[in-house]
């Protein structure tokens, strides 16, 4: 529900959008506007002002600075954030030590997260085109009265282009990278029709060969892909208090290959190298929608808006095993959306309201085996997850943001969540002729979640902050339905019967701004409380596979410690720098017979990241070099040691990166950038990733906007 605000506030009716936040270091836009973030609160805030830490990243930080090849990557350099590689085609960011369903993506304020996401690093982030967005908001932490389940780790906003120009503006964008062997192009126009009209669009094609590592990794085989997306935003303001905008978005992946699960993959300091074939998945994202916002000329209620959406995710994989059988499988979820939200001003503080409904509706699940000589050998009634399953989901809340005096703003809020799965017997038994049989799945959850936040302006200088959220998240499909590959050939069944994990977020911050230099500060400590976790059940399939189910077993705790600094040095001379470190433990199987306390999978490593920059008066140049220092991550949870293709024995190592970038801006219209990655030609791996990083990666290109 509040997804329809976050939409909102960003798109007000004069057609400028907010400008980005300070909070990470970035280039600022072209044209420098009012700082503003939506997504932490609903409505737009300057950062300043939020008793939240938030990150924001801008469309010209995207393209150019970062040159982020996938929306994961431009989140590369958030503090607390790590950008998890399964493959070179399938990133995932850890927020705060979480991602998959226990972080929340949203594009447009509309929520992207279905029921049928699998738990740890999934893909789906990656059907979101970076070079169709204009700005990216994270919320750390619980968000779950504004975005209901899944929102724990945090919530990240990708929000496409609100500020168009007048007239009519055709442009190109190229980008090729060496080490990736990489060639993107995207067409695109943006402008005005008529008075009230305002469009944007483009098409964006790319491909990538296989991914070169450092010195002495090489070449890694089987790791490039293509991808083809499209995308188109009409918004037509009927009267000055009425807007209507229809959107359309689309990204497809063809056969992206999951290498470490194949005999493509490299022992990275004693990793296993797989053992199938191949191992590819095709993924497809499209996602439409219709709102209207209305602007009331009322003292009581400042704006209304109604969205209604259509998604449809749809994946299908092909594996072929080392005996040359294979299996072919996916699904097609289809996911409607409402939402309906208000924002109302009194004298008790401003309100902001509203309810949101999701149906999930999984269609054509399927499974079909193949004999060594390429013949069906069998086809199954259900593919990875149930065949006609339905999961709904229906969220009332309500915010108020209070000011009892001028220093001090308090947030509070809570929110109503109903969530209901289904899934007939029939559809979620794979084989009805064996002895092991299924019961009709038909399971209710609901939660009243709350959050209370505020900060105190202590004096122009000094904000500290502080709060407590609530967050959740109910059983999805995955969970209760899932037959399907899990880590490094593990085989994974359904677990019916699972409650909802329980996480309560405290935090306390401190946030600068002088002159000429400033940061943010904040500590952070997560309580967990029947977290969902795999155990192996000691039974193995017919091939061998380990055979793993869930259950809520995973009491414990998660805190860190983030931080951001930048200092103005010299005429145009930045310097930059960021920290983060973090340590959690829960409860889990070691054994199939024994719980303990165990480190949570996949912790972030500690890391900082030091920068210096420099840009001309006016803008036509600038500069910037980089170094970022990861260190050696082993401490892993029993789930870790058992990805025995993805993490070493004895953890990942650590590793430094050096980088170099710059830009030249030719006239008004014309921007060259270029850059280089990993300059030492380090060998380095994201810790849990399946493929090492780049080597010494070289990027160059060109973006061209009449």
């Amino acid at each position: 529900m509040a997804a329809l605000l976050v939409a909102l506030a960003a798109a007000p009716p004069n057609g400028v959008a907010g400008a980005e936040a300070a909070t990470e270091t970035a280039a600022p836009p072209v044209a420098v506007l009012p700082d503003v973030v939506v997504t932490a609160t609903g409505t737009g805030r300057n950062p300043a002002d939020l008793p939240y830490t938030t990150n924001t990243v801008n469309e010209e930080t995207i393209r150019e600075r970062k040159t982020s090849r996938t929306l994961p990557q431009v989140l590369s350099e958030t503090p607390g954030v790590s950008v998890q590689q399964t493959a070179h085609g399938q990133e995932s960011p850890y927020i705060r030590g979480f991602t998959g369903f226990r972080t929340v993506l949203l594009v447009d304020g509309i929520r992207l997260n279905n029921p049928t996401f699998r738990e740890g690093p999934n893909q789906y982030w990656g059907l979101v085109d970076p070079l169709a967005i204009q700005r990216v908001e994270v919320v750390k932490g619980p968000s779950s009265v504004l975005y209901g389940s899944d929102a724990i780790g945090g919530t990240v906003n990708a929000i496409t282009v609100e500020d168009i120009p007048d007239g009519f503006h055709p442009g190109a964008y190229y980008r090729f990278a060496s080490a990736e062997e990489s060639h993107t192009v995207r067409g695109e126009t943006r402008g005005f029709h008529g008075e009230r009209v305002s469009y944007a669009g483009g098409i964006t094609w790319r491909t990538f060969g296989d991914l070169r590592g450092g010195r002495h990794t090489g070449l890694q085989e089987n790791t490039g892909y293509d991808s083809f997306s499209g995308d188109t935003k009409v918004r037509w303001d009927v009267n000055k208090a009425l807007r209507l905008t229809v959107a359309f978005m689309s990204v497809d992946q063809f056969d992206v290959p999951r290498t470490h699960a194949t005999i493509h993959g490299i022992s990275f300091h004693g990793t296993q190298i797989g053992t199938d074939l191949r191992r590819d998945l095709d993924n497809g994202h499209k996602l439409g929608y219709v709102r209207s916002e209305w602007h009331p000329d009322e003292p009581w209620l400042e704006r209304v808006s109604l969205t209604l959406s259509y998604q449809l995710l749809t994946e299908e994989e092909n594996r072929v095993r080392s005996n040359r059988r294979a299996i072919i499988q996916g699904y097609d979820d289809h996911t409607l959306g409402t939402t309906i939200a208000a924002v109302s001003p009194s004298a008790i503080g401003t309100w902001t309201y509203g309810a949101e409904y999701y149906g999930d509706f999984i269609d054509d699940s399927t499974r079909r085996d193949y004999n060594a000589n390429g013949s069906l050998a069998s086809v199954s009634r259900r593919g990875p997850v149930a065949d006609d399953a339905r999961y709904y989901t229906i969220g009332i809340f309500i915010q108020d943001e209070i000011r009892p005096c001028d220093p001090l703003a308090i947030i509070a809020g809570a929110r109503y969540t109903f969530a209901q799965a289904r899934a007939d017997a029939a559809d979620i038994d794979p084989d009805l002729s064996d002895a092991q049989a299924f019961r009709n799945l038909s399971e209710n959850w609901q939660t009243v979640t709350g959050s209370l936040r505020g900060l105190y302006k202590l004096n122009d200088n000094l904000t500290p902050f502080a709060g407590v959220s609530q967050g959740f998240r109910a059983p999805n499909l995955s969970d209760l339905t899932r037959f399907d590959i899990a880590r490094s050939g593990e085989q994974e069944i359904p677990a019916p019967g699972l409650d909802p994990e329980y996480f309560i977020s405290y935090e306390a911050g401190l946030r600068a701004r002088w002159e000429s230099w400033g940061g943010t500060i904040s500590y952070f400590y997560t309580d967990i409380d029947d977290m969902i976790v795999r155990y192996p059940t000691g039974q193995v399939t017919g091939a061998g596979d380990p055979i793993v189910t869930r259950d809520n077993v995973g009491d414990g705790y998660l805190h860190g410690v983030e931080l951001g600094l930048d200092a103005k040095l010299y005429k145009g001379i930045t310097a930059f720098g960021t920290f983060a470190w973090m340590e959690g433990m829960a409860e889990t199987y070691a054994t199939l017979a024994r719980k303990s306390k165990e480190p949570i999978s996949r912790i972030l490593p500690a890391q900082w990241l030091l920068g210096l920059r420099w840009e001309s008066d006016d803008r036509s140049f600038w500069a910037e070099s980089t170094a970022r220092f990861v260190l050696r991550e082993d401490r892993l949870s029993p789930d870790d040691e058992l990805d025995t293709q993805r993490i070493p024995p004895d953890g990942t190592p650590g590793y430094t990166l050096i980088g170099i970038r710059g830009g030249v801006r030719i006239e008004k219209h014309v921007h060259i950038f270029a850059g280089v990655e990993n300059l030492a030609n380090r060998d380095y791996r994201v810790h849990g990733s399946g493929v090492n990083g780049p080597g010494t990666n070289v990027i160059v290109g060109i973006e061209a906007r009449l």
